[in-house]
């Protein structure tokens, strides 16, 4: 099953990506977290682990991606990166991080002024999770860049389920609606998580977000947000995360029932 997290800037979506994560593991699930934010530098330092060399580094860089998808090439994009679906255990370790048993996937980012948009970073992203296969006991969750761009490159369809991670802020309110909207169009299911929450601006946040689609609400937790700010490993763990993986499992069952249905 793939999970997506996504969120504007700051809504805390990398801090419960990796929250998230460890959850799972810790309910014996092979989990792969998915770096496909090419601007946010931290997610590694959550984990407590040097960052390995990007997915698309590996590759050669963007100017070699970009080659493979020159008009000229015979094959479409996916088949030209990847030929073949594959299995995480295919992935390689020369571009795989580990962290108390949750491996660690960046796809690139982006190193220096005036190298251009990220629009290959977001193609591959797409690339790799269309030929992922995912086990019955594994979990793939991917922490995307802020706001919908990955909605746009069409990233979202490659997933089961999106979380939405929504803080106390108007910006995170439009945000919410413009996703449920995409979510639908892409025939994916979507969840919200109230992030940052405290009991005066809870009431205020269901106004603005579909209540039935609210699985959890996070609380302000100092430690968390002192360890995030300062690029610390995430050491914490909270009980509110549990909902959230509650949805995932089930989901997870239900979808696993249709498909072999």
């Amino acid at each position: 099953m793939k999970v997506l997290i996504c969120g504007k800037g700051g809504s805390g979506k990398s801090t419960l990506s990796v929250l998230i994560s460890v959850a799972l593991k810790n309910l014996g699930y092979r989990v792969l977290l998915v770096d496909a934010d090419e601007s946010n530098l931290g997610l590694h330092r959550l984990m407590g682990v040097s960052s390995p060399i990007s997915l698309m580094d590996h590759l050669g860089g963007k100017k070699a991606f970009k080659s493979k998808l020159s008009p000229s090439f015979p094959k479409g994009p996916e088949d030209a990166i990847f030929s073949k679906r594959m299995s995480s255990e295919e992935l390689s370790e020369a571009y795989l991080a580990q962290a108390d048993g949750i491996r660690l996937l960046v796809v690139g980012k982006i190193h220096a002024f005036g190298e251009g948009c990220a629009c290959a970073m977001g193609l591959l992203s797409k690339t790799v999770l269309s030929k992922l296969d995912v086990a019955d006991d594994e979990i793939v969750v991917i922490d995307t860049e802020a706001g919908i761009e990955h909605f746009g490159r069409k990233v979202d369809a490659e997933c089961d389920m999106v979380l939405g991670v929504i803080d106390p802020s108007f910006e995170s309110f439009m945000l919410a609606q413009k996703m449920q909207e995409m979510a639908e169009k892409a025939d994916v299911e979507i969840f919200f998580v109230l992030n940052k929450v405290s009991e005066k601006v809870e009431a205020a946040m269901q106004q603005h977000i579909n209540a039935e689609k609210v699985i959890a609400r996070i609380p302000h937790d100092d430690t968390i947000f002192m360890d995030s700010l300062e690029g610390k490993e995430l050491t914490t763990t909270l009980s509110e995360v549990d909902p959230i993986c509650r949805v995932i499992r089930e989901f997870r069952k239900s979808h696993m029932t249709r498909q072999d249905g």
